[in-house]
């Protein structure tokens, strides 16, 4: 090989190698302000954020919220921030505005108990509040706690008619009902990382406009009792509601849109289907059948009669001939007479 071809290789051999040079000066170069960008980013604080979909009039609980990282430059301050609140605070609050999965909560959109339209943002729309007055003996012995759903049992004593023993009934009149505060307590208490179990005199419950009607009834008529409800039973019921097609997902649906049906579905009172047991089924002494009511007789009636009969005379000598008096229809039970008043 001569000098000159030499020297030619040799010098394609040099801007090669001080084009790869410049190239991957060039790449890193590039790529060390995007790596710092995101440093920078990840130096900022913790915020919190909801873990899911929370729309209004949900209980916040342990699950629902968590602390995530937040660039820096756009943290707000109404913004909860690790370190500086309190996350055992905010557990039974309740969500006033509809926050999506990932967005920080914000110190507006959460209302706390005491505060003022607190019960009426954990309401679904629609629902209404009613409260109800229970004992030890009717309350589950205080094992109910806010956000359990619970059946409200009616027990009645039906009065006798035919001298008989009165009928004793129970009858469960409504279902799932979402218990929203025991007491003025909308939270559970928990003493040493244990939940405190309490006796309460008031539950209060969500309900319909109408079913809030038939509760306001059914205290006037006997003792009502709290059932509390399994979680699993309202998911059995879910899937059935769903097999008999009650309960429709529409096609196309998101995801997101059908935990939304499901979950409405599955919170949603029952107030048909209702089951009953009367004395009968307990006890052999005691009567199974609505006492049945016996017509009484009816009283003697007076019908005045509408065309009186006149006197009638005949001539000559011979004596004068009167016609009966008026007569009166006597009606005793299912027998009517005729009885002459005044008459021959």
């Amino acid at each position: 090989m001569d000098k000159k071809k030499l020297m030619l290789l040799l010098g394609a051999l040099i801007i090669a190698i001080g084009t790869g040079i410049a190239a991957r000066s060039l790449f890193l170069g590039a790529s060390s302000p995007q790596a710092e960008a995101a440093a920078k980013a990840a130096k900022g604080p913790k915020v919190m954020v909801a873990q899911r979909a929370l729309p209004v009039g949900t209980i916040i609980t342990a699950d629902a919220i968590g602390f995530q990282e937040w660039p820096k430059e756009m943290v707000q301050d109404a913004y909860f921030i690790e370190g500086q609140a309190d996350m055992s605070k905010m557990l039974g609050t309740v969500v006033r505005f509809p926050i999506t999965a990932g967005e920080p909560v914000t110190q507006g959109s959460l209302v706390a108990p005491g505060d003022r339209g607190f019960l009426a943002a954990a309401l679904s729309p629609g629902m209404r509040a009613v409260t109800i007055p229970v004992s030890a003996r009717t309350g589950v012995a205080g094992f109910v706690f806010p956000g359990d759903h619970i059946d409200l049992v009616l027990t009645q004593s039906v009065k006798a008619t035919d001298s008989g023993m009165p009928l004793k009934a129970s009858e469960t009149i409504l279902k799932n009902l979402r218990v929203l505060a025991t007491d003025q307590s909308t939270e559970q208490e928990t003493v040493e990382g244990k939940t405190r179990v309490r006796t309460f005199s008031t539950v209060t419950v969500e309900v319909t406009p109408k079913i809030a009607e038939k509760i306001a009834v059914a205290q006037t008529i006997g003792t009502i009792s709290l059932s509390l409800r399994s979680i699993s039973d309202n998911s059995a019921e879910l899937e059935q509601a769903l097999a008999t097609g009650e309960v429709k997902i529409p096609a196309g649906t998101s995801k997101a849109d059908e935990e939304k049906l499901l979950k409405a579905a599955m919170n949603k009172p029952i107030d048909k289907s209702t089951t009953f047991v009367t004395g009968g089924d307990v006890s052999r002494f005691q009567r199974s059948s609505v006492p049945t009511i016996v017509p009484a007789a009816a009283p003697a009636t007076f019908s005045p009669p509408t065309n009186y009969p006149t006197p009638s005379f005949r001539g000559g000598a011979g004596p004068v001939t009167v016609a009966r008096g008026p007569i009166v229809h006597v009606t005793r039970g299912k027998t009517t007479e005729d009885v002459a008043v005044g008459g021959n």
